[in-house]
């Protein structure tokens, strides 16, 4: 998995949101029938960052907003995302978690 994530915190009174998304797939919007999201830059486009330090920083929400075939595939290897929790759109890979 080669490539940087934007990744933006939200913070509320008691939760934090994370919201990641491939770099590459910034401002675009994908679509699948009756599906649609759109990787907007106010909800997702944060810091850029690399691979490493996303993993020191995915254990960090209560919330998790992830967009992309490489972020959400990287959730799934640690154990964050359960794969049939994935949603496809538009042949990009969408998923969400929380913490209990």
């Amino acid at each position: 998995m080669a490539g940087n994530f934007y990744f933006k915190a939200h913070r509320h009174p008691e939760e934090v949101i994370l919201a990641v998304c491939d770099e590459e797939i910034l401002g675009q919007t994908f679509s699948e029938g009756d599906l649609r999201i759109t990787v907007g830059e106010g909800f997702y486009g944060g810091d850029i960052i690399e691979e490493e330090e996303l993993r020191t920083r995915l254990g960090t929400f209560t919330i998790i907003n992830l967009v992309g075939n490489r972020v959400v595939d990287l959730a799934i290897a640690e154990g964050i995302v359960d794969p049939d929790a994935v949603m496809v759109i538009g042949g990009v890979k969408h998923a969400q978690a929380v913490t209990l």
